[in-house]
Parts: C-alpha cells; sequence; structure tokens
C-alpha cells in the first residue's frame, strides 16, 4: 500500500510541473507571440507606413495590430501544422512523453528562427557571454537564438520602412518645392500632399502590395 503510493507521488509531482510549464507558457504567449514569429517585422513596416503617408492615428492601433496578426497566423501556418502533426497529437495520444514533445515541438520553430536569423546578429551575443561558439546549428541554445532573430527582424523591418518611406519624402519634397515657387510658404506643405499621398498610396493597390511583400520575404 505504502509501495504504491510512493510510486504514484512522482506521477503527482510530474503532472503539477507540466500543468505549471503550461501555466507559464500561457502567461508569456503574449511576448513569445511577439518575439519568435514574424509579428515584430510587421508591426514596424505598418508604423512605418503611418508615418511617412503622414497618418499617424489611421489606421488605429487595434487595426493595426489585428491585421499584423491575422497575416502572422498566416505566416507561421507551416510552423504550426509541424509542431502539431510532430509533437502536440502523439502527446495527446500518450505515444511520448512531454521532454519529448518539447523537444520536437522546438525543431521547426528552430528552423524558422535560423532561416530568418543574421549570423552577425547571432554572434553578438557570444561575444557578450563569451561562450564557445559551437560547430553546428545544433549546438546554439534556442535563447540565445530568439534574441538574435529579434535584433535581425528589428534590421528587416526598419530597412522596409525606409524603403516605404523614398516615394512619400520624394512627393513631399515636390509639393513643398512648388509651394514654394508659388509663394505659398506659409501653407503647410503636409496639408496639400497628404491627399496626393492617399490617392497614390490607393492607385497603386498599397495594401496588397505592402502585405504581399512582406508574406513573400518570409516565403
Amino acid at each position: 500500500m505504502n509501495l504504491a503510493a510512493g510510486q504514484s507521488e512522482p506521477e503527482k509531482v510530474s503532472l503539477l510541473l507540466e500543468i505549471l510549464f503550461l501555466l507559464t507558457v500561457l502567461s508569456l504567449a503574449p511576448a513569445i507571440l511577439l518575439t519568435v514569429t514574424s509579428f515584430t517585422r510587421i508591426i514596424i513596416v505598418f508604423h512605418f507606413l503611418r508615418q511617412a503617408m503622414g497618418t499617424p492615428a489611421m489606421p488605429p492601433n487595434q487595426i493595426l495590430a489585428s491585421l499584423a496578426m491575422f497575416i502572422t497566423f498566416v505566416i507561421m501556418l507551416p510552423v504550426g501544422k509541424q509542431i502539431n502533426e510532430q509533437a502536440l497529437q502523439p502527446y495527446m495520444n500518450q505515444t511520448i512523453g512531454f521532454t519529448e514533445a518539447l523537444h520536437r515541438a522546438e525543431q521547426p520553430l528552430r528552423e524558422f528562427l535560423f532561416k530568418h536569423t543574421r549570423e552577425k546578429d547571432l554572434s553578438i551575443f557570444y561575444s557578450v557571454t563569451r561562450m564557445e561558439r559551437p560547430e553546428n546549428k545544433d549546438g546554439v541554445p534556442t535563447m540565445m537564438l530568439i534574441a538574435g532573430y529579434v535584433i535581425s527582424e528589428l534590421k528587416t523591418g526598419f530597412t522596409i520602412g525606409f524603403m516605404i518611406y523614398i516615394p512619400f519624402l520624394i512627393l513631399d519634397m515636390v509639393v513643398s518645392s512648388i509651394l514654394l515657387a508659388m509663394g505659398m510658404m506659409m501653407l503647410p506643405p503636409v496639408m496639400i500632399s497628404l491627399p496626393f499621398k492617399i490617392l497614390l498610396f490607393v492607385m497603386v493597390d498599397g495594401w496588397n502590395l505592402l502585405v504581399g511583400s512582406i508574406v513573400n520575404s518570409f516565403a
């Protein structure tokens, strides 16, 4: 009787640890969404677009964040399918243990992170921690990989944002030159250029081009 009770204690402790881990993951889900998915690049590009067009409050933050999340779900769908097929479903069917499921779920995500992480950004953290550089990708810690991925995404997002700024900046300069030549120096150029920016963006089907470019950048 006591022997059976003693054997059940480790199982209870293991189950409690798994529940605690799942609760921790759920509480960190927003941070995970921001760091290990395509959300960071998308929301940065959207922010630059609003600033370049001169409409800092339109579209609203809620709309842009929701659109960025849905685009993120579409981009991350292949990774999610692999995690579900290789880790989640076998674990739910009790064919593999929790540790093995966690290891299998980590592999598709690591492949995605490595694909979009610059080696230069990853090497920064090895220089800071003074860790020995691994011989292959398997030796790179996941936490260090995530940090390098975030830096790479920030750089990529700012690069795309700069490219978005160029046509709107040229339009602002043209409008300013015309107003200066007409002697309307007291008239704010932004007031005149804003309708032309919106018209230009609509005529070239800007949202389709922008979202398509972002999605293709992860292909």
